[in-house]
């Protein structure tokens, strides 16, 4: 009876598994990243884009170490959702398009390009291989499609075949999108109006006297603001809070952990045991300083390449096998013995000749210490055979220490040489040749050791800071009482506004830094976080610098950022205090119009005298319906009152006249490009709807 039940029980729970995962399959999307229209983004192709991001960065990485150093790789995923959507959109316009991809523009892609693609490099190294010689794509096309013509089978040239029939569906996809980027390009130009039109206001100039008052900042008292008017406000400019992806309006505290007074003195002690470990025998640094991160580097530098600072000046001047603390501070300690003091040339000029085969080394060694130039083995022998590099200076050493361009033996050798030329190197397929030509200036060179420690919070420091947050968190378990307490806790609490397209939160609104590993309080806020609710504790895997996270949810919509948000509030207030204030100054100084002085003094300004107001240019009129309104005045000798945004402007348009400057029609089109600067992804998406869940898939549970 025992084992029925327990069948009984398993096979139910076959079932019912069988059934969940059907009805996900059925009715859900769990690997939906996004969906642009009726097109989805999968997460396989996804995984594959971020990928090659990841190779790309990494690239970038070794090429410029310094510019990429601190690339946020938050970035990294909305990036390739970026991609994929882009390729989607056009792919599809393609499509409907029909755009066509003719033989020659392929042949040209594919055959004819000065610069392979990769796919297309590693089909030449499979034939390679294969002991197949390939000088160019087009033979490498015609050798895995006729195999029999090049002595190869069917069987060994099929997989090619297929790669190299995928490499031509992807290059007619590349060339497609191409085309229609370029035609989508060519709908936004300038015409023959546009450029005249940007051209006269370029040049038209008007000369006017103007007053301005700015509104300064004005007294909440004395221009109350009322929620019919912030309502009535918000209604008229409500597009300017319409939001593209549902948005949660959060309360955010990060907590930096920093290095304790005991973690500090700790590394007090800890530099104390590192000193004495570089005097008794850095070779010997016990298992203890090993566990706390302490290592040994030994370095051979030139003197100008020693750090500047403490560590250079002790290393040039104390004796051999001397120990000291260099520098004790917040960030760490660095400890160093001084080791042997040289004098070395620090790089040598050689006259290099490869030769292949091998017999043929040994006669161009005797031919090049017999009397023949360098210059001539190119003329005495095959150059096939011979390669010649004259004059070419190795570095010993570099900014970073000792190079191992040359073995110690090859030098020595090459020194003891008197002049002549010695193989280098040799194999049974040839040999390097090298004579010393020249040799760099002699140098100071120091040998020393090193221990550096940076000091981070202890597993302790941060455990506390977690515990006085997590006391925190249980006083104040609602979004109000969380951004209401934190300053008197000690906190510093900022608001954001995270949507499904968030990388993290921000480090700064409007830059791309944000808090390590913040995407996980992005996933909690759009997924479970609801208006009130206050996450746990989240911490960044950054152990240099570690960090607790937390949020609260103040507000969540959909459509438009509401008339309540703080900023949006904000925003209107002063916008409805400015023209109150704007309606009063005009009934104040309307009377005042009668001349430019008067009016002038009665604003408590001086007049300024332009001569050359643009419209283009604004010239002193930040106001856009001001410099309009200037603009297409005409002149005469009427003051004229106009209330702005920023304050209260007075002119007179003394008269008009235009710049002598050329038409050049290049000029125009660029202002015309800058002008509207067109969104050609936005274009294409048109009014499809957009559904990010990359968040879902970024930062685990």
């Amino acid at each position: 009876m025992f084992l029925l039940v327990v069948i009984f029980v398993a096979l139910l729970a076959f079932i019912l598994g069988d059934a969940i995962t059907n009805g996900r399959n059925l009715f859900g999307d769990h690997t939906k990243v996004a969906k642009i229209g009726g097109d989805k983004i999968d997460y396989l192709d996804y995984q594959r884009k971020r990928e090659e991001l990841n190779q790309q960065l990494e690239q970038a990485r070794q090429q410029n170490p310094a510019q990429y150093a601190n690339f946020d790789v938050q970035l990294l995923p909305q990036m390739a959702l970026n991609q994929l959507i882009s390729e989607k959109l056009v792919d599809n316009a393609v499509e409907k398009l029909g755009i066509p991809t003719s033989s020659t523009m392929l042949r040209q892609y594919l055959l004819e390009s000065p610069q392979p693609t990769p796919e297309q490099m590693q089909i030449v190294r499979q034939l390679q291989a294969m002991n197949v010689n390939v000088t160019s794509m087009a033979q490498a096309h015609d050798i895995i499609f006729n195999p029999k013509r090049n002595n190869l089978t069917q069987a060994q040239v099929e997989p090619l075949q297929k790669a190299w029939l995928a490499i031509e569906a992807d290059a007619r996809k590349q060339m497609g999108r191409q085309s229609y980027v370029q035609l989508l390009a060519g709908t936004v130009q300038a015409n023959d109006l546009d450029r005249q039109a940007l051209y006269n206001d370029a040049v038209q100039l008007a000369q006017i006297s103007l007053a301005y008052r700015p509104y300064g900042q004005l007294d909440e008292k004395k221009y109350p603001v009322s929620d019919a008017e912030l309502k009535q406000a918000y209604d008229a400019e409500k597009n300017k809070f319409k939001v593209e992806e549902p948005t949660k309006a959060i309360s955010f505290i990060a907590v930096n952990v920093t290095p304790s007074d005991a973690d500090r003195a700790e590394a007090t002690q800890l530099s104390v045991k590192a000193a004495q470990a570089l005097k008794d025998s850095a070779a010997n640094l016990s298992k203890d300083l090993r566990k706390e991160g302490l290592s040994v580097e030994k370095r051979s530098q030139r003197a100008s390449d020693i750090p500047a600072g403490a560590l250079r000046d002790f290393i040039t001047s104390a004796p051999k096998d001397s120990v000291k603390v260099i520098t004790e501070s917040l960030r760490g300690f660095t400890v160093a013995k001084v080791g042997r003091k040289m004098v070395e040339v620090d790089s040598v000029q050689l006259n290099i000749v490869q030769v292949a085969g091998a017999n043929l080394p040994a006669k161009v060694l005797a031919r090049l210490n017999g009397g023949l130039a360098v210059d001539s083995v190119a003329k005495a022998f095959s150059p096939d055979s011979v390669m010649v590099q004259s004059e070419q200076w190795i570095a010993l050493y570099n900014d970073k220490g000792k190079v191992e361009a040359l073995q110690p033996s090859q030098l020595d050798s090459l020194k003891n040489a008197g002049g002549k030329f010695i193989t280098l190197m040799s194999t049974g397929d040839g040999a390097v040749l090298a004579q010393l030509a020249k040799q760099g200036a002699a140098k100071e060179i120091y040998d020393y050791e090193v221990i550096q420690y940076d000091l981070h919070p202890s597993a302790v420091t941060v455990n506390n800071a977690r515990t006085k947050l997590e006391k925190f968190l249980a006083a104040n378990k609602t979004a109000a009482n969380f951004a209401k307490n934190a300053e008197k806790e000690g906190y510093t609490v900022q608001e954001f506004e995270l949507t499904q397209s968030s990388n993290a939160v921000p480090r700064m609104q409007g830059y791309n830094m944000y808090y390590p590993d913040s995407r996980q309080v992005v996933r909690w806020v759009m997924i479970d976080g609801k208006p009130g609710e206050v996450s746990g504790i989240y911490e960044s895997k950054d152990a240099a610098a570690p960090a607790l996270y937390v949020a609260a949810v103040n507000s969540e919509y959909k459509d438009y950022i509401p008339m309540t948000n703080k900023e949006v509030k904000t925003y209107l207030t002063e916008k409805v205090r400015r023209s109150k204030a704007g309606d009063e100054m005009m009934k104040q100084y309307q009377p005042k119009t009668g001349s430019m002085q008067t009016l002038a003094s009665a604003m408590g300004v001086e007049p300024t005298e332009i001569d050359q107001f643009r419209f283009g240019m604004r010239s002193g009129v930040q106001d856009p319906a001001v410099v309009g309104q200037i603009a297409g005045s005409k002149p005469g000798q009427k003051v004229v009152l106009v209330k702005g945004d920023d304050g209260i402007y007075g002119y007179i348009v003394k008269g008009n006249s235009k710049d002598a400057a050329p038409f050049d029609a290049a000029t125009y089109d660029q202002q015309f490009q800058q002008m509207f600067n067109p969104q050609f992804e936005q274009m294409i998406r048109g009014s499809k709807k957009f559904e990010n869940n990359i968040y879902k898939f970024e930062a685990g549970e």
